[in-house]
């Protein structure tokens, strides 16, 4: 052999293989840190538009009305389970695709199907208007006649959020959320304004998805000629759909249960505080969840385990955690303060519960943390446990209703097992494939 020719020695190849998967990990977290403080921007800025929003709403028109308000809401988001099913699955799919045609194939995949669904549901609701006006005690059919105009087009907005998510174009995602809340504020602002009531104010809910179905465009890189990729599976749609019915009820249910089971002034008072308590959600969700799904969704397609496990799940639980730690804290110390000056004087009286409805948020904020990783990463039975507590909390709001303060526990000591039964198996099965790994 040539004395020039290089000779790349056994140790020298293991120190080649090591350098990689850190290398990843570097890339993945600085991937899922970018994102998240993107997001997490972003989310200030929704929640800014929206408590100005929901202030405008329950200054000018009383609790009794923004309880009605609330449950129009409250619809459209047991809705976004459709939505969001769509969004995840297309991120999923987009970010597992190499090539941009691919991107753009899954995309128009789901664009016909997200229209169709889209269109059924808007449909069966604007016709169903009056039996569900009558059971939530909302004074006018009209409310969830105009409500079902928005929802019309909710699933291609699920759509293209999902193309933004899976490219990771987290700027343009963010941007489109921002849109959707400040359409909202200024749109319902002015109606209410004009004199047009609760009706103006759901008026601009709907608005403002439609704006956000259009503006902005999806990125360039997927506004290409779709080429030919492998569709999503059936499978993979049902375990999004399982997920996010399960997600929908859990978070929304007791607020439409509340309605339906105590006055319009108490309902309404309730409704204020999930307002403020489900904001540790959005920020988790939207915040680190949403810059997480499609790092680990592009490494499940690794063919080395030491790669695959270089995207991990430790970051975003620590984020989720101190995220939840320091909301909780704020809510137990200023409750009175915060309903106060965001609500008026007539939503205190029961301020005290902000900080017991957090801390059902923040367990349950950490169990979806692991549901969509693992989701992320293959298809998981975790959606329909997840399905069988959203049941169960259905049930035991049902049973246990005496109180507010007794629909909040009941939420709590729920959230809480679900996170054991979730976390339990998840850190065991994770510390046996190290140990495997190792050996």
């Amino acid at each position: 052999m040539p004395q020039s020719e290089s000779v790349i020695t056994l140790p020298e190849i293991d120190a080649h293989v090591a350098v990689a998967p850190v290398r990843q990990q570097q890339t993945a977290h600085a991937t899922v840190l970018n994102g998240s403080f993107i997001m997490l921007i972003a989310m200030m800025l929704v929640n800014v538009f929206n408590f100005a929003y929901n202030m405008v709403m329950a200054r000018m028109l009383g609790p009794a009305a923004f309880g009605n308000i609330n449950a129009a809401v409250t619809l459209l988001l047991l809705a976004s389970c459709i939505s969001l099913a769509f969004q995840l699955v297309c991120a999923k799919f987009v970010a597992r695709n190499q090539a941009d045609s691919g991107k753009a194939a899954v995309v128009h995949n789901l664009l016909s199907k997200a229209w169709i669904a889209s269109l059924t549901l808007g449909a069966g609701l604007f016709i169903a208007q009056k039996p569900i006006a009558a059971y939530l005690n909302v004074p006018s059919p009209w409310i969830i006649g105009i409500l079902a105009v928005g929802i019309a087009v909710y699933a291609p907005l699920g759509v293209k959020r999902g193309a933004m998510q899976g490219v990771c174009a987290f700027p343009r995602l963010g941007s489109n959320f921002v849109l959707e809340a400040l359409t909202r504020f200024l749109v319902g602002t002015g109606l209410v304004v004009a004199g047009y009531g609760v009706l103006g104010a759901v008026g601009a809910i709907s608005a403002s998805v439609i704006v956000a179905c259009f503006v902005p465009p999806i990125p360039a890189q997927l506004r290409v000629e779709a080429g030919t990729t492998e569709p999503p599976s059936f499978a993979e749609a049902v375990q999004a759909i399982v997920f996010f019915i399960g997600q929908v009820i859990i978070n929304n249910i007791d607020i439409l249960l509340v309605k339906h089971f105590f006055p319009s002034d108490p309902a309404g008072v309730y409704a204020a505080i999930s307002q403020i308590g489900r904001l540790l959600y959005f920020a988790s969700w939207f915040g680190v969840v949403n810059a997480m799904f499609p790092v680990t969704a592009a490494a499940s397609q690794e063919p080395s385990m030491t790669q695959r496990k270089a995207h991990g799940i430790g970051l975003p639980l620590l984020l989720v955690s101190g995220l939840s730690i320091v909301f909780i804290a704020i809510a137990a110390f200023f409750p009175h303060l915060i309903m106060g000056v965001i609500f008026g004087s007539r939503f205190i009286e029961i301020g005290w519960l902000l900080a017991l409805y957090a801390a059902a948020t923040g367990l349950y904020s950490l169990c979806v943390v692991f549901i969509a990783y693992e989701m992320s990463r293959r298809i998981a039975n975790t959606g329909w446990l997840q399905l069988i507590f959203s049941g169960a909390l259905v049930l035991g709001i049902g049973l246990f209703h005496n109180t507010l303060r007794e629909v909040i526990m009941v939420r709590i000591v729920l959230m809480a097992a679900m996170l054991v039964l979730v976390a339990v198996p998840f850190l065991r099965n994770h510390k046996k494939e190290t140990l495997a790994e190792a050996v």
